[in-house]
């Protein structure tokens, strides 16, 4: 059995690699400060260190035994990132120096790092490639590439898996294992939270799209932690490598409402705002490398995340 550090092990993603992870056999040791996190989605099969990557002491008591780490920890809101620049590097950049500063004491060379398609910025490929231009737009995706390019420096075994929009839940065996943020900004849970008095704001109807409606790329999470479970046993000594995780396609904002009336069986109110500055009109990953170095090809399609977002909120 190896014995696994997951930062960020109380949040959404972290939550669930952690709970698959102890299906899998792994051992698991939790690792977070609970400042977006929750302890109740913690498995209880895994141990919860609280605490945070400034904290160079608790990582090195953290990482004893620990073979490998997947790193999600870490400040993830854009708009956040905006206004405290400065936080985001903190937290990030330097949290996650300290993490790998740990690891080197204490011998541990593998790392899947949770990066993000942040990294890209304004996309100039379509679909976007891991050879796309990085060029982020925001100082969260910049944090994300930072690191990037220090682990790289790190010369160790790893592999970033660049995220585009993460979906659905896990039913494990303490429960769903539900999206909880505060404040909400992905647009699955937006849509099933929508009221006639809070109605679902569609930020724009005029892009070059098929349906005037941005289009962007989802995988269901549990689709995503086979990713990282898989990237465990591709890491290859001194490399790392950069994979996108996505479907490979792409849905519209009309088309995931479309979906989300599916499964719900009523009309979800909506109402057409203004176009958000910054944002594409299409955001997709390319999933070739994913599917040649990992073996992985994501399963569950919209509908599917969608359902289990619904089931995990009325638990």
């Amino acid at each position: 059995m190896s014995r696994i550090l997951v930062t960020g092990g109380a949040g959404y993603i972290g939550s669930t690699a952690t709970a698959i992870l102890a299906d899998r056999g792994y051992e698991v040791v939790v690792f977070d400060d609970l400042s977006t996190g929750h302890a109740d989605s913690v498995d209880s099969r895994a141990t919860l260190i609280q605490a945070s990557l400034l904290d160079p002491e608790a990582l090195a008591s953290a990482l004893v035994g620990c073979e490998a780490v997947i790193h999600f920890a870490g400040k993830s809101l854009v708009g956040e990132s905006v206004e405290k620049p400065e936080l985001y590097h903190h937290v990030n950049v330097d949290g996650t120096q300290n993490l790998l500063d740990a690891m080197a004491t204490a011998g541990i060379d593998k790392i899947v790092f949770s990066s993000s398609a942040a990294t890209y910025g304004q996309p100039v490929d379509d679909p976007i490639t891991e050879e796309s231009i990085a060029s982020p737009t925001n100082p969260y995706g910049a944090s994300k590439l930072a690191i990037d390019k220090m682990i790289t420096a790190a010369g160790i075994s790893a592999i970033s898996l660049r995220y585009f929009n993460v979906a659905g839940a896990y039913e494990s065996t303490n429960g769903w294992l539900p999206e909880r943020h505060n404040p909400e900004t992905h647009l699955i849970p937006l849509v099933l939270r929508a009221t006639a008095a809070n109605p679902l704001k569609i930020f724009g109807t005029d892009w070059d799209t098929k349906d005037g409606t941005c289009i962007r790329d989802y995988v269901h999470v549990v689709d995503l932690i086979e990713a990282h479970i898989l990237a465990l046993g591709a890491l290859k000594p001194t490399v790392h490598e950069i994979v996108n995780l996505g479907s490979g396609g792409g849905y519209s904002v009309r088309e995931v409402i479309a979906a989300s009336e599916q499964v719900l069986g009523r009309t979800v109110p909506t109402v057409e705002s203004p176009r958000r500055a910054g944002d594409p009109a299409t955001l997709v990953a390319s999933i070739k490398k994913a599917k040649s170095l990992l073996g992985w090809t994501p399963t569950r399609d919209l509908v599917t995340m969608i359902s289990d977002a619904v089931k995990s909120q009325v638990q």
